[in-house]
């Protein structure tokens, strides 16, 4: 008796390529999607800085500045307050990263303040507000230093300019208007910096790595419910 062979038809139906219709592009296409690209790209090196480093001081008595800013920016903190019409400065900040056991000032809100008046500014007129030490937020844990400050104090401050470094303004400003709302508003300063050119960022070292960590923390403090 003949054994038949008997094949599976789904065998032979198994094919490892396939030919399909796509669409695509064509070269006025491409030249004009390049273009996009390129503007878009112009677009968000030229506008990133400014809007990282926004400026939108409020009418207030009240300056508060983050204490781990650089000594430019104290500088210009120390020149806000003696052009405006402030009668108080609150240095905030965390203690210091390095040095700890070795400086006399272990924190940066006790630093800046400090060094406000080493400058000249009158010791009664400045107010310390040290932060605890965190492992993440550490503006959000500047901003609740703050608030518990000000709630134990029973002060009546209802509004507040914050100072702190050029591109890390936008995301503080956020920060402490979530934190102090609604009872206070918060108008923002960026002080500018020292070490690179703003309105050419991109040509040094220190300013992309600035704007660019600045941006991604930015949209992670968006993105985060405090």
């Amino acid at each position: 008796m003949s054994r038949k062979n008997y094949q599976n038809p789904k065998i032979l139906k198994i094919r490892l390529i396939k030919r399909q219709e796509m669409w695509t592009l064509t070269v006025l296409g491409w030249v004009i999607a390049m273009a996009l690209m390129i503007y878009v790209i112009f677009f968000s090196i030229t506008h990133l800085y400014p809007f990282l480093a926004v400026t939108s001081p409020i009418k207030t008595d009240v300056l508060v500045v983050e204490g781990w800013v650089k000594d430019y920016a104290v500088e210009q903190a120390f020149a806000e307050f003696k052009s405006g019409s402030y009668r108080q400065i609150f240095t905030t900040g965390g203690p210091v990263e390095k040095g700890f056991y070795l400086v006399e000032y272990n924190n940066f809100a006790t630093i800046a303040a400090a060094t406000l008046k080493k400058l000249g500014m009158q010791p009664e007129k400045v107010t310390i507000v040290p932060a605890p030490d965190v492992i993440k937020d550490r503006t959000h844990s500047y901003a609740i230093a703050l608030r518990q400050w000000l709630a134990s104090s029973n002060s009546p401050i209802k509004s507040m300019n914050l100072l702190t470094s050029d591109a890390h303004a936008r995301r503080s400003w956020l920060i402490f208007q979530q934190v102090l709302a609604p009872k206070i508003k918060v108008g923002i300063i960026a002080a500018k910096p020292a070490s690179y050119n703003p309105n050419k960022w991109w040509t040094s070292s220190e300013g992309v790595r600035t704007v660019t960590s600045e941006m991604i923390a930015y949209i992670y403090a968006v993105f985060v419910n405090w």
